[in-house]
């Protein structure tokens, strides 16, 4: 368009030119000039300004393409977000109805609990005498525990079946401790030799006296010395200072 101008108004300059006679023939043709170039500077601007507002079209056309790609976006996000909220309400209300049953649950298990100690106080008072202020101290913690606040319920019946999980490990252990026991009325120090639930022996320190716990009598009795080895090895042998081998010892077994 710019061009087509400019040959326009050469075109009419070369006419009005060819067209003037006389002696005010140069006088117009420099006005001619004047308006001529003023009319270029004019189109000049107006172009100027058409490409200004060419470039801003342009711009403000490519940031309502961004807006639109990021309303986009916000969009697919809030659809997303919803579901993810839909999700953790439904989660909200499953936890709610969970600690519902676990609160009935707690008041169901605590008396479980209290049960299952009197029944394992129960069982030691009855089991063979080993390892007695051990076994009832664990006992009376568990009592005590039970009366704290700061304990969860969950850890108050995992130390409950933890106590019955290391009785139920004692009959499949050899163990061997320093004991003070009474032997026909008579207190006397010695080392006591567990072996699991079947056999509980016993031997002075001095080797002098080997014994047995008397199932049927429930005391603490002297038996012949043909056990007196067998028992010191075992005693040894729980303490780690012999190698385990086959051992002969005192059995009390059931009546008829």
């Amino acid at each position: 368009m710019r061009n087509r101008r400019y040959a326009w108004l050469t075109s009419l300059m070369f006419l009005m030119a060819a067209g003037l006679a006389g002696p005010a023939a140069g006088a117009t043709l420099a006005d001619i000039y004047v308006v001529a170039e003023r009319i270029n500077q004019q189109a000049k601007t107006s172009q100027a300004r058409i490409d200004a507002l060419t470039e801003e079209t342009h711009k403000l056309l490519n940031e309502y393409k961004t807006v639109l790609k990021e309303i986009e976006g916000l969009r697919v996000y809030n659809r997303q977000f919803e579901k993810q909220i839909a999700n953790q309400e439904r989660e909200m209300a499953q936890l709610t109805e969970s600690i519902d049953r676990v609160t009935i649950i707690e008041r169901q298990i605590t008396p479980l609990m209290l049960r299952m100690i009197d029944g394992l106080e129960q069982f030691v008072d009855l089991d063979l005498p080993f390892l007695l202020d051990e076994r009832h101290d664990r006992v009376d913690r568990l009592r005590e525990m039970m009366d704290r606040a700061d304990v969860a319920v969950s850890e108050k019946f995992s130390q409950v079946l933890r106590a019955f999980q290391i009785e139920n490990e004692y009959g499949r252990t050899m163990e061997a401790y320093g004991d003070t026991i009474n032997v026909d009325g008579v207190d006397r120090k010695a080392d006591i030799l567990k072996v699991g639930r079947v056999a509980l022996v016993f031997q002075t320190p001095d080797g002098e006296e080997t014994g047995m716990w008397n199932k049927v009598d429930n005391r603490w009795e002297v038996i012949g010395d043909e056990f007196t080895t067998p028992v010191r090895n075992g005693i040894r042998m729980a303490r780690k200072q012999l190698s385990v081998d086959m051992l002969t010892l005192p059995i009390t077994g059931p009546e008829a």
